[in-house]
Parts: C-alpha cells; sequence; structure tokens
C-alpha cells in the first residue's frame, strides 16, 4: 500500500545548489526513438564472435554471457587489440566496450602466461563492474585478477598482487597507493587499459594519470577509452599511445534506444507527489533515479520508504560493502527503485533498467548523457525523464 504526505515544511521544495543547465531550452531533454534500432555509422563486419581469432573457451564464455554478436566498438576494436596495436576509443556509454577491451586482452593472456594488463578505471562501480566481467569471460581458464580499489582491504588486495594475478583492476588513489609503497611495479604491465578517462579527469585524477604514464614501461600496449576528448585529455593521449588506431562511436550523443522527455514541475512543494504518480504506473519496473547531493537523496528515500516503496541508495557516503550491496539488490529485482548521486552514473551495467529519472537536473549536459545511458543499453529500449522547473 502507497501512502501520500504532503508536509506542511516543504522539505523537497528547496532543490539542491545551482545547475548550468538550469533555465536551459527543454528541448534538449526531449527526443522520441525513430526505428527499432541504434543506427549504424558504419557496416558490421562480423555477424559472430566466432569469426575472431580468439579461443575456443573464450568463444564458449562470450555465448555464455549471452553476447550473440558483436557490437560496433568490439566489431572494430577488437581485432586491433589482438594484434598489439594502441586503440583509442571513443564510444557513447552502453555501447559494450568493456567487453571491447576485455575479450581479445584474455586471449592474449590465456594464450602468453608471461603477460601481465592492468586497467584503471575512475570509480570503485565501475572497476567492480569490469572485473565482473572479466570473471565472466574467463571463467575456467585460469586467469586471475586484483581488484586495487579503495574501501577494502588493503592486505587482500597485496596478497592477491603477490599471489599472481595477472590483471589488475585498480582505481587511481589506491593504485597510487600501493606503486608509491613498492607492491605494484608498473613496468611489469605488457598493456594498460585507461577507461572512462573523461570522467578520471572530471574529477580530479589528471595529476595522477600522468603519474602512472610516467611509470609505465616505453614498449607497451595502451588502450585508451573515454566519451569525450577535451584539450586536457588530449595531453594525456599524446604521451600515452602510439600511431594508435580510432575506433569512433560518437556521431550520437545520445542512443535512439532511449525515448527523453521532461516532467513539468508546476509547484515545487508536489514534485514527490508527481514522482510517486510515476512510480506507481505500470511500466516502471526498475527505476533509476537521480540526484544532485548526499543529503537530497537521503531525504528522498525517507519519503519514498514513507510511502511504501522498496528503495535503496547509492552515494559517496556510502562504504564500499554498502554499496555492493544495494547494487545487487537492485540487479537482482529485490528492490526496483535506486537512488544516486552522479557518482552512478558511469560504468554501472545493470540489465532492464526501464525507466531514469532525472528528479534533480545533472550539472553539464556531459552529466545527463551519462545518467540515461544506464538505459537503453545495447539493444533494449528505455525512456529518461527530466523534471523540469
Amino acid at each position: 500500500m502507497y501512502y501520500r504526505n504532503k508536509f506542511k515544511n516543504n522539505r523537497f521544495s528547496r532543490g539542491p545548489r545551482r545547475s548550468k543547465l538550469e533555465g536551459a531550452d527543454i528541448n534538449m531533454f526531449i527526443s522520441k526513438p525513430r526505428g527499432n534500432s541504434i543506427p549504424s555509422e558504419t557496416p558490421q563486419i562480423h555477424q559472430s564472435f566466432a569469426e575472431f581469432n580468439i579461443t575456443e573457451i573464450l568463444k564458449q564464455n562470450i555465448a555464455k554471457c549471452g553476447f550473440t554478436r558483436p557490437t560496433l566498438v568490439q566489431d572494430q576494436a577488437i581485432k586491433p587489440i589482438l594484434e598489439g596495436r594502441d586503440v583509442i576509443g571513443l564510444a557513447s556509454t552502453g555501447t559494450g566496450k568493456t567487453a571491447a577491451f576485455l575479450i581479445p586482452l584474455i586471449d592474449k593472456l590465456y594464450k602468453n602466461p608471461y603477460k601481465k594488463a592492468l586497467i584503471i578505471a575512475p570509480t570503485r562501480e565501475l572497476a567492480l563492474q569490469i572485473n565482473e566481467e572479466f570473471r565472466n569471460l574467463s571463467f575456467g581458464m585460469r586467469i586471475f585478477s586484483a581488484m586495487v580499489i579503495g574501501g577494502t582491504s588493503m592486505g587482500r588486495q597485496i596478497s592477491d598482487i603477490r599471489r599472481g594475478s595477472r590483471i589488475v583492476v585498480a582505481t587511481p588513489g589506491r593504485l597510487k597507493d600501493l606503486i608509491e609503497r613498492g607492491i605494484v611495479n608498473l613496468l611489469n604491465y605488457e598493456t594498460i587499459v585507461l577507461d572512462e578517462v573523461d570522467l578520471m579527469v572530471d574529477i580530479g585524477f589528471i595529476s595522477d594519470v600522468k603519474f602512472f604514464i610516467s611509470k609505465m614501461a616505453r614498449i607497451r600496449q595502451s588502450l585508451f577509452f573515454s566519451a569525450t576528448i577535451s584539450p586536457r585529455i588530449q595531453s594525456i593521449l599524446q604521451s600515452f599511445v602510439v600511431n594508435p588506431i580510432t575506433v569512433s562511436l560518437k556521431k550520437q550523443a545520445t542512443s535512439e534506444n532511449v525515448e527523453q522527455d521532461v516532467v513539468r514541475v508546476g509547484n515545487p512543494a508536489n514534485k514527490i507527489d508527481q514522482l510517486h504518480d510515476l512510480l506507481i504506473k505500470d511500466g516502471f519496473d526498475k527505476v533509476l533515479i537521480f540526484g544532485r547531493t548526499k543529503h537530497g537523496i537521503e531525504k528522498l528515500n525517507k519519503e519514498l520508504n514513507f510511502r511504501g516503496f522498496k528503495v535503496g541508495t547509492l552515494h559517496g557516503n556510502k562504504r564500499q560493502s554498502q554499496r555492493r550491496r544495494v547494487l545487487d539488490s537492485f540487479k537482482q529485482n529485490e528492490i526496483r527503485i535506486l537512488l544516486a548521486t552522479d557518482v552512478a552514473s558511469r560504468g554501472l551495467d545493470i540489465d532492464n533498467v526501464t525507466h531514469v529519472i532525472n528528479y534533480d537536473l545533472p550539472e553539464t549536459y556531459e552529466d545527463y548523457i551519462h545518467r540515461i545511458g544506464r538505459t537503453g543499453r545495447i539493444d533494449k529500449k528505455g525512456v529518461a525523464l527530466t523534471f523540469v522547473g
């Protein structure tokens, strides 16, 4: 049973700090899908993963993961990575880029037991997602990984590295700590992946990224994935890759699989009621709601819980174990509503998110793109709704 409760003090009428998108043309948040799939900027070459020169057990794992045919970024990136080329991958979120670098990396490590690879991601959530996909794709191949992220036991991570893990998935802060302690030597890794570089730069890791590059072997394979390339990122690129192959699928900013629309808020005091009315509609089966602040997310969580909704929260004040539990609950449909700040807008690959709701405006349009990329992933449909005044 759901309850309505309009508080006299209008707890939800006071919004978070000002977004750069306030007062902007709301048509940027409105887009109706055209056709049945994401248009191809380049023709699909490989009709199945069987056509790639990769080991048979890896092909079997790919099939077990439910991958039937390569996405565009996978189709264009896997072959040059297998050949040892440096690759710059520019692709919208939800296009399958994680598998685009994991599949050839796993094949190379399986065929050469002396090789190692390092993957650097900006957030714990993205690192965990990459590691989970790695384990699924490498099942039964006896290639082991180590997670190097904050918020978890450093002793366990050091033990995993020393035990011979041949692939390390790391976030910048903890990785730098282990380098300075002498636990990780970047000269030991022949292949380096920088994933979601634009977010690493946005959240202040540019000096760390340059530090990592300075510690790497001059002869290496470098894989660079980013949604955008700003002038600051260009300076990283020049020192990171050599004669790279560029895979660019950035012709469209947003996927045509996502229907975008707005929810007009007349009276801010009624905003929570408008959200309530949406969440009880048919079809709102798995909903990711974004707010701008941790405090605002927690207040919204209390109100939705009071109204009878099963809700979880994800933000920077949560311990890593708490984040993992709530994500698992959302993935397994134990809760159908997840409230999050922008810490969750990148890298999370959650199946069958039907709706993304921007309860608060994101700070920038790029943040908006990454938020709504949590729905309509690969070949599925989704809806993104943005509350506007």
